[in-house]
């Protein structure tokens, strides 16, 4: 699986893919959001992300959907892109290094200020 960095990163969102922010709600309400992410907690992530569900977001449109996960540093977004690529969502990975590394790029972060 090939990690993306912010500016690749922000090139799938800007391509049509999905960014889904995995981070406990604590670490949101400090930092921001990725504006147009979709947040989704980290224990729901399978079940909202398979296209297959009938509880899934309305994003999950099929496995074909470029995926890339963030959590707040780039760890559990890896383990998190992996278990995705297991329900068929071939495109899923995830953003290294994370919030941080998006916010540390000046990339936009919506603080709802």
């Amino acid at each position: 699986m090939d990690r993306l960095g912010p500016a690749e990163a922000a090139a799938a969102q800007a391509g049509g893919g999905l960014l889904v922010d995995i981070r406990y709600a604590a670490l949101r309400e400090r930092d921001g959001l990725v504006p147009g992410a979709l947040v989704v907690e980290r224990n729901e992530l399978e079940w909202r992300l398979d296209p297959q569900c009938e509880h899934r977001a309305a994003e999950a449109t099929g496995h074909d959907l470029r995926v890339v996960v963030i959590c707040n540093e780039g760890y559990a977004s890896s383990l998190a892109a992996a278990s995705l690529r297991l329900l068929g969502l071939h495109r899923a990975t995830d953003l290294a290094g994370g919030f941080q590394a998006w916010r540390a790029a000046g990339l936009p972060v919506d603080t709802g200020a």
